[in-house]
């Protein structure tokens, strides 16, 4: 018996699987954490997701790429490719870098106007932001706003 294609293809550890939707990504991320018993331990996975993401080249470590208003350095681009988005980010912060991770986990590789409807308030209930400083806990708000930004600038004309 044959299997299809997409089952000899090995998921990449880093993401979700490509056929859930942001939210079950979301609920699969919310889960995980649950495994954690305190804060420090749910930061600790948080960093080790940052330290996952593929190397960002230093070309694009630009100006333009540059979150505005972050505590921290955090570079992020994007692009479509077969009518999904990719993101690559950096930070000079562990954290950081790992909280931008986090939203690359569940909205790399979904289609602009899915990343454009999708509910980043989830990100409350992962209860990450009550250990925060208010600066960093701003930046989770940055991140997001220009991760959809970006999608936005790729998403088609509204019919």
């Amino acid at each position: 018996m044959l299997l299809p294609l997409w089952a000899c293809i090995p998921p990449d550890p880093r993401f979700s699987s490509p056929w859930m939707t942001i939210a079950e990504k979301q609920d699969q991320l919310l889960e995980e954490l649950k495994l954690f018993h305190d804060w420090t331990e749910r930061y600790e996975y948080v960093i080790g997701l940052g330290r996952k993401l593929p190397a960002m080249p230093e070309g694009l470590q630009s100006n333009d790429r540059l979150i505005e208003g972050c505590q921290s350095q955090v570079w992020l681009d994007a692009r479509i490719e077969n009518g999904v988005v990719y993101y690559l980010a950096d930070s000079d912060s562990q954290i950081t870098k790992g909280m931008i991770a986090l939203f690359i986990r569940f909205l790399d590789g979904e289609s602009p106007d899915d990343i454009l409807t999708a509910d980043f308030a989830f990100i409350e209930r992962t209860g990450l932001k009550e250990h925060l400083a208010p600066t960093r806990a701003n930046a989770l708000n940055l991140m997001a706003t220009q991760m959809k930004q970006r999608a936005l600038e790729f998403a088609g004309p509204a019919d």
